[in-house]
């Protein structure tokens, strides 16, 4: 049975980072798709990067456009604990920010932008100060 949990969350000053953490009681050993998201007030929700990892390197590793080299997802050996850097952060990155699993690898595809994950944190709150 998997179960994610977000830690991280915090207020920052405009300009500063954070690093988010999901921490996974999953035992699967198998390849997953491991995301994170984040939801803005009265938006939809949307996929910030992913992270799959065949037991090769390098990870393959995906980010949404609005990113623009502002975030960095790593994951733990173990492959069921990952991260989330932010940097740089300004106001538009305020947000719920959810980690998820998903366990068709294809999730993680090149392009994909899907936000049908299969299990999903309670989320952590970032809030950007100016």
């Amino acid at each position: 049975q998997w179960q994610l949990v977000e830690s991280g969350g915090g207020s920052v000053q405009a300009g500063g980072s954070l690093r988010l953490t999901c921490s996974s009681t999953g035992d699967a050993l198998d390849s997953v798709c491991m995301a994170w998201f984040r939801q803005r007030a009265g938006k939809e929700r949307e996929r910030v990067a992913s992270i799959f990892n065949d037991g090769q390197q390098p990870d393959s590793i995906n980010y949404a456009k609005f990113v623009n080299g502002r975030a960095t997802i790593s994951k733990a050996y173990s492959r069921y604990r990952w991260y989330l850097e932010l940097n740089s952060l300004n106001a538009e990155d305020t947000a719920m920010y959810y980690c998820a699993v998903d366990f068709d690898w294809r999730k993680c595809y090149f392009g994909s932008t899907t936000t049908e994950f299969e299990i999903w944190g309670q989320g952590t709150q970032v809030s950007v100060t100016v």
